[in-house]
């Protein structure tokens, strides 16, 4: 191959950075959730079946990449896919993936 890749690092960080925070089991299982419909905390726990601590600590996480972004509908935060990239992503894993 005598193509050479010519991307700046700070790009390459940024999105290896993203792929890494979005290839963490819990996480995806957030992201096709949210995808599907916008959910807050409460409905994302009991789904999962996981500690609300521990939802919590993961939505931090995909907040801090810019990857969720949240609005205030009453007394509820319903989060949802903010990165367009990460939702094409998330999409075309919903196509292929088969439920248990």
């Amino acid at each position: 191959m005598k193509e050479k890749l010519d991307y700046s690092p700070e790009l390459l960080d940024q999105w290896s950075g993203k792929l890494r925070v979005c290839g963490h089991p819990t996480r995806l299982k957030i992201l096709c959730l949210i995808e599907r419909q916008a959910a807050c905390v409460t409905e994302l726990w009991k789904c999962l079946e996981q500690p609300q601590p521990v939802v919590s600590q993961h939505l931090s996480v995909l907040r801090e990449k810019n990857i969720v972004g949240s609005t205030v509908m009453g007394n509820k935060r319903l989060y949802h896919i903010e990165d367009s990239m990460v939702r094409r992503m998330v999409q075309d894993f919903l196509k292929v993936a088969v439920p248990v």
